[in-house]
């Protein structure tokens, strides 16, 4: 008999459990179903009128527009967007605090070793969205017109060349770290707080060579106050037809751009996802969109939560790697 009162109690409770869960999970369904009620916050981590802020804001616009709600933008620049990404984290799980992320969030974990977050476990994607191409770029005063003058002329130095870039452990230092790991030559690290001076000094000589993204680049290149030597993307560029890219010039695996994305707090709801992704998609098909991003020099991603999940893991990984290989460190 106490057998029989113990295996039924376990039944009643079991049954109590499972009808709990459901009661717990029916808001949530709801929730994800009448989603969004409100407006939503699309977090920067970079300062307004930069070229992520202007992308950020151009898809928050259409996006806002396919969920019927304004989806606002708000930057919170600083330490390498890791403000903006702890903000997120820490944000509830409900769809309505978003980060507007760059491949910066993928170097971060090997750069700091105090995160007050973890890029895998407290962030969703949502979806990739746009990635800057990077130039590898001279002063036109140096005697180096093709990758094999360059290679020459940096081997001719002895490790005495100088590079410039936005920043320790930005993503212009990995691209020029990847292109002269991959030839086999060494050059000396110049960081600036930002593309404007980095340029404005290897313009003017002071430094020899930077990888810059092409949208900070482009007005340097057509007017001639720098001279482009490769691209880092894997086809050449509308904005830059006549240039090659490094595959071409016989350097494999150099692929490297500002790639963008959105992602959302651990825990977001599937179905809430799944929504923004679909605006996300929709965003980058549409003609005026793209219209806009070709005038940023920006090409346009996409692609689905579980694709950008893998492709974050390949980058945090490669970035690791590139890191460790040339013992960069914040200052």
């Amino acid at each position: 008999m106490s057998l029989l009162k113990t295996t039924f109690g376990a039944l009643v409770t079991g049954a109590a459990m499972i009808g709990a869960g459901l009661l717990a999970a029916a808001p949530a369904a709801a929730q994800a179903t009448d989603y969004p009620t409100r407006p939503i916050r699309l977090v920067v981590g970079f300062s307004p009128g930069g070229p992520t802020d202007i992308v950020a804001r151009l898809l928050a616009s259409n996006m806002g527009a396919t969920l019927g709600q304004n989806m606002v933008v708000e930057n919170k620049p600083g330490a390498n967007s890791n403000i903006a990404a702890n903000e997120v984290s820490n944000a509830r799980p409900d769809g309505y605090t978003l980060l507007y992320n760059t491949s910066s969030i993928a170097i971060s974990p090997a750069l700091y070793k105090n995160l007050t977050y973890d890029v895998k476990k407290s962030l969703t994607p949502v979806g990739l969205s746009a990635n800057v191409p990077i130039v590898l770029e001279v002063n036109p005063k140096l005697p180096v017109k093709d990758i094999k003058e360059f290679e020459t002329y940096f081997k001719q130095e002895q490790g005495k060349g100088t590079y410039s870039s936005t920043g320790n452990g930005s993503i212009t230092q990995l691209a020029a770290a990847s292109v002269l790991n991959k030839l086999g030559v060494e050059a000396v690290h110049v960081p600036y707080p930002g593309s404007a001076p980095a340029l404005v000094d290897l313009s003017g000589g002071v430094v020899d060579f930077m990888a810059d993204t092409v949208n900070s680049s482009l007005p340097f290149l057509k007017d001639g106050r720098l001279r482009p030597i490769a691209v880092t993307s894997k086809e050449r560029l509308a904005v830059l037809p006549d240039v090659p890219t490094l595959r071409e010039l016989g350097l494999q695996d150099v692929e490297i751009g500002a790639w963008q994305g959105i992602m959302a707090p651990a825990g977001t709801p599937q179905p809430i996802i799944d929504k923004l992704n679909a605006a996300l998609q929709k965003a980058l098909k549409d003609p005026a969109v793209l219209k806009a991003l070709a005038q940023q020099a920006t090409d346009p991603l996409g692609g689905t939560p579980t694709e950008y999940g893998k492709f974050l893991d390949s980058e945090i990984e490669r970035f690791n790697k590139l890191v460790a290989q040339n013992k960069i460190q914040m200052n």
